[in-house]
């Protein structure tokens, strides 16, 4: 088959919930039977799963003649070198996106919803009928790229992490986080049910919902309503992050005025663990790929050294 060009590829792909219901009950039968046994209807199921292997075959057809193409799933990302010259083309929901930036370094990811109807997309600009005019631009350099801040945590062992969307530093279950953190100047001993720290991308998520949920409950106990005082939109390449810290605990020996600002370059946030197990530091919802953040563990969380490139 000839080529457009010789210029690589990378398709990333992910499981639909009908892949996942299949992989879990080992046939399409059993998997359908206990979906429709609990009173779900089946067939957004199959309408999901039939619209996403369309597109991802529209995908492949397009991407195979305009460059080399290797279809990568989301469970090998962690592991996966990304090539300097290599355009990523992601073909799913937000997360994946974000999940693609976060192990990739320099490569432009262009972001394809493939269920329109279905998804709003914020990360997901495109379809794949944009890919024949998107693809040769961003070959020739003749396409706007948008870079995104990340975040990063490094441990006293040298082990790192990078966020697109944010960070979790706490605990497995539900039981208090112990630890000291510290911004500037200011140092504080904490029991909490852990810290979330965000960057731009991930304002509008997680720490949104933070947000949103303390000021509502501030209004209802000072019985007058307040406001969100934040810029409503963060800008994706931030030079800074916030830190929010979930139910801060007052006591004869932990403090709660230190639980939320700003991370910047000059003013990191440092944490010294203070869990003797289950401490965990975890990034944009994956718990699976984390660090381990037990006694003994200091984690610095800042802005990371390099930055996400979307294609808009």
């Amino acid at each position: 088959m000839e080529r457009l060009t010789e210029n690589k590829i990378i398709l990333i792909t992910r499981r639909t919930r009908l892949d996942d219901l299949v992989a879990r009950f080992n046939t399409l039968s059993q998997a359908k039977f206990y979906v429709e046994h609990l009173g779900v209807d089946f067939s957004d199921y199959h309408r999901e799963h039939q619209q996403y292997y369309q597109t991802k075959a529209e995908a492949e057809a397009v991407l195979n003649r305009l460059g080399r193409l290797q279809t990568l799933d989301r469970s090998f990302l962690p592991n996966f070198i990304f090539g300097k010259e290599d355009t990523v083309v992601v073909l799913g929901q937000d997360g994946l996106v974000a999940n693609t930036v976060k192990y990739s370094t320099a490569q432009p990811i262009i972001g394809v919803n493939p269920d329109p109807q279905r998804w709003d997309g914020k990360l997901l600009p495109f379809v794949v009928s944009d890919l024949s005019k998107i693809i040769p631009e961003v070959f020739s350099h003749r396409r706007q790229i948008r870079q995104v801040t990340m975040a990063r945590a490094q441990l006293n062992n040298g082990q790192t992490l990078h966020a697109v969307n944010d960070f979790f530093i706490g605990v497995k279950s539900h039981i208090s986080a112990r630890y000291m953190i510290q911004v500037g100047k200011k140092q504080e001993q904490h029991s909490s049910s852990g810290i979330v720290v965000s960057t731009g991308l991930g304002s509008t998520g997680w720490f949104k919902s933070l947000m949103v949920g303390a000021v509502t409950i501030a209004s209802k106990v000072a019985q007058q309503k307040l406001s969100v005082q934040l810029q409503e939109n963060i800008p994706w390449d931030a030079d800074y992050l916030y830190f929010t810290v979930r139910e801060p605990f007052p006591s004869k020996t932990s403090a709660a005025s230190l639980v939320f600002g700003k991370i910047t370059a000059r003013e990191p946030l440092l944490l010294a663990s203070q869990m003797p197990e289950a401490g965990v530091i975890f990034s944009d919802g994956i718990e699976g790929d984390f660090l381990e953040f037990n006694s003994g563990a200091q984690a610095t969380i800042t802005l990371a050294e390099s930055k996400g490139h979307l294609v808009v």
